[in-house]
């Protein structure tokens, strides 16, 4: 059995520290291109979803690479995410390839199949064994979101253009290197430090923005043109809705981002009062969470056709008219250019940069306390 994988965000990573540990041979597909991208469009439908498209380019070319197991999440609820593995292992068929498709579901929601997904993986190991190697795996993939986190809110402060992401890379390489749980615990404390140690002039002006929206174009920077470093690298301190072992992760807590998926749900719920699937209800509660922590503006990115995304995007007209909130959402297929991208964001933040000479702010039309790090929405009644 030789298993390859999609790439999304750093999944690599722990899926490369888990296997491993499971002494499960794989194959990880060449980094994402325009070659990926086309190999995706080109035997895709239409309007499938953009992330099945890439991913649907990353699975050829790891099988042409030759691996014979696919590995695919699963999904719930009304998004045709939960069907990208049946729909790409018909694909792969019908192009004449032989191999497995195992599709893991979330553990949240389906705890007996997400093991019984990696009891196919490793048929030798025990269900102990398995569990313990996916939780030392998820704790290194967390670190890895603590990293990503805080170089988000250090770039944007950086003396030295550049340096936090080559920070970046050595804190990454720490950690990639520590297999133990007390290697773990010392790479994080070891890494964060390093980027701590990053001059900083706080001093200088800055912008607040959240970054909102489906999953896959928050967490592939491919995919999204590196938007986090081009913000960054504008000054910009950015808080991303999605980190991968919170949206993986069985907890509804959300360590990495701070925010239960409760309390999410909560801040939505004038706006939309039920999950429609995907990310569509957080991408309202987030953006109107982010409004009343004092950001200037919220980005949203969304695949083109995405249903989920297409209810929220919606509804945050309204939410902007009624916060007096600046919203820009993004949309995302094969037709998009980084040109006319860059051309829109640095419109929308010349936007931010006039409101904040005029002193204007997010209006504040519902009640809100903060008790450390737990955030209490009370008095849904407008003001």
């Amino acid at each position: 059995m030789k298993i390859t994988f999609p790439h999304m965000g750093h999944i690599e990573f722990l899926l490369k520290d888990l296997f491993t540990r499971l002494d499960v041979d794989f194959i990880i597909p060449p980094p994402n291109s325009t070659e990926t991208i086309k190999l995706g469009v080109r035997h895709a439908p239409e309007l499938a979803c953009y992330p099945l498209k890439v991913t649907l380019g990353n699975f050829i070319e790891g099988l042409e690479k030759g691996a014979d197991t696919l590995i695919m999440a699963g999904g719930v609820g009304p998004c045709r995410f939960g069907y990208y593995a049946e729909t790409q292992r018909r694909i792969l068929k019908q192009l004449g390839y032989s191999f497995e498709m195992i599709r893991v579901e979330p553990p949240a929601a389906h705890p007996i199949q997400f093991i019984k997904s990696f009891k196919r993986v490793a048929p030798k190991k025990k269900i102990r064994e398995i569990w313990k190697a996916i939780k030392v795996s998820f704790s290194k993939a967390q670190v890895m979101d603590f990293i990503e986190k805080k170089v988000l809110a250090i770039r944007p402060f950086e003396v030295n253009k550049g340096e936090t992401t080559k920070t970046k890379k050595k804190a990454i390489k720490l950690l990639d290197q520590a297999f133990l749980e007390s290697e773990i615990e010392k790479a994080k404390e070891e890494a964060l430090n390093l980027l701590d140690s990053i001059p900083q002039d706080k001093e200088k002006p800055f912008l607040k923005i959240g970054l909102v929206g489906e999953f896959y174009l928050l967490l592939e920077p491919f995919v999204n043109f590196d938007l986090e470093e081009l913000l960054g690298n504008m000054d910009i301190y950015l808080e991303r809705g999605v980190y991968l072992t919170d949206w993986i992760g069985p907890s509804s807590k959300n360590p990495v981002m701070g925010v239960s998926n409760e309390e999410i749900a909560q801040a939505a719920f004038p706006y939309l009062s039920h999950f429609v699937g995907g990310e569509g209800r957080q991408t309202v509660g987030h953006t109107i969470i982010f409004a009343y922590q004092g950001f200037d503006g919220v980005i949203h990115l969304m695949p083109f056709t995405c249903m989920p995304e297409l209810i929220a995007k919606s509804i945050l007209p309204k939410i902007s008219q009624d916060l007096d909130f600046p919203i820009l959402t993004l949309v995302f297929d094969e037709q998009t250019g980084k040109a006319g991208l860059i051309t829109r964001i640095e419109a929308f933040v010349e936007l931010l940069i006039s409101r904040r000479r005029k002193g204007l702010s997010p209006k504040r039309l519902i009640k809100i306390a903060y008790r450390g790090d737990s955030l209490e929405l009370t008095g849904w009644k407008r003001r």
